[in-house]
C-alpha cells in the first residue's frame, strides 16, 4: 500500500509540475499588409502641423477601405536624413504604422482621394521619410 501511495504521489506530483510549466509563446503570422513610415519633419514645421499630419493618417483610415489598423505614437524612431556640409543627418522624429487586410487595400489606398488630401497637410512639411511594407 505504501509503494501505491508513494507512486500516485510521484504521479500528482509529476503531473502538477507539467501543468504549471511555461508553454511556449504563441505568435501568429498573418497575411495583412503593415505599412512602417519614418519621418524627418522640416525644421521650420511646428508641433502643431506635425501633430495634425499625424491625426490625418486617423481620419485617412476611416476613409479607405481595407485599412485595419493605425498606430502613430512612436515609442523609438532610428535612422538620421541626409547628411549636409560634411555634418550627419537630423534623426528621424516621429513614425506611424498603416495595417492593411491585403495587396488589393494597399495599391487602393495610394491613389485614393483621402491619401491625396492628406498629403496635402503632410508633404509641406516633411522633409524626408522612408517607408516600407512588410508581410507573412
Amino acid at each position: 500500500m505504501k509503494k501505491l501511495t508513494r507512486t500516485l504521489l510521484l504521479a500528482g506530483v509529476a503531473l502538477l509540475a507539467c501543468a504549471s510549466a511555461p508553454a511556449a509563446n504563441q505568435y501568429g503570422t498573418p497575411k495583412s499588409i503593415v505599412h512602417v513610415v519614418t519621418i524627418l519633419w522640416k525644421a521650420d514645421s511646428t508641433p502643431e502641423q506635425q501633430q495634425a499630419a499625424l491625426e490625418g493618417v486617423k481620419k485617412m483610415a476611416a476613409e479607405i477601405p481595407g485599412i485595419k489598423n493605425v498606430w502613430i505614437k512612436a515609442t523609438k524612431v532610428q535612422g538620421r536624413g541626409p547628411a549636409r556640409d560634411g555634418k550627419p543627418g537630423r534623426p528621424y522624429q516621429a513614425a506611424f504604422v498603416i495595417e492593411f487586410e491585403d495587396q488589393a487595400a494597399a495599391d487602393r489606398y495610394v491613389d485614393h482621394p483621402a491619401h491625396r488630401a492628406w498629403e496635402q497637410i503632410y508633404l509641406p512639411i516633411r522633409e524626408q521619410s522612408t517607408s516600407h511594407q512588410i508581410t507573412n
